[in-house]
């Protein structure tokens, strides 16, 4: 995508007066197969992996949406997400789902910008960075935003969301 070219994303955080920097990597598609593509994009921009943060779309028993910011080194607790959102039961929605609900497509999803506004939460960790990097809303597009500025963005809050391994 040309520099020039604007996300809504990007559109949505000048319009708060947000700033931000954009990173650009070389897309392969890997993200529809295998999972860690938030890793490889670490790699690809020469990164440290904790600082980017992958953007996990949740359905409750209640069909409610939530949205979750975790950093790719790290696996979200289910039974954390559970309990940030008041929910029985919660898992990821299927990959297929996600373009008529955020408008996004797996690997390319933004916590910004979505089709409706869903409650959204950030993994705690992130305040530790200056900078944490999120999906631009396309493929090979990376928003490079203070943890602070995205918590703004999206009316988020943070929790504590690691699986401990």
């Amino acid at each position: 995508m040309p520099a020039d070219k604007k996300t809504n994303a990007m559109r949505i955080l000048e319009k708060l007066n947000i700033p931000y920097e954009t990173a650009s990597y070389d897309d392969d598609g890997e993200h529809e197969l295998k999972k860690g593509a938030a890793n490889m994009t670490a790699q690809k921009l020469g990164i440290d992996p904790d600082t980017v943060y992958k953007t996990i779309v949740m359905r409750n028993e209640s069909k409610q949406i939530f949205v979750f910011c975790q950093s790719a080194t790290n696996e979200i607790n289910l039974k954390k997400a559970r309990a940030v959102t008041g929910s029985k039961e919660i898992a990821p929605v299927k990959p297929e789902e996600l373009m008529a609900l955020t408008g996004y497509i797996r690997g390319g999803c933004s916590p910004l910008g979505m089709k409706k506004q869903f409650p959204t939460f950030i993994d705690e960790n992130a305040q530790l960075y200056d900078k944490i990097h999120i999906s631009a809303g396309v493929r090979g597009m990376q928003i490079i935003i203070a943890p602070d500025d995205l918590k703004r963005a999206t009316s988020a809050e943070y929790c504590d969301l690691i699986l401990e391994k």
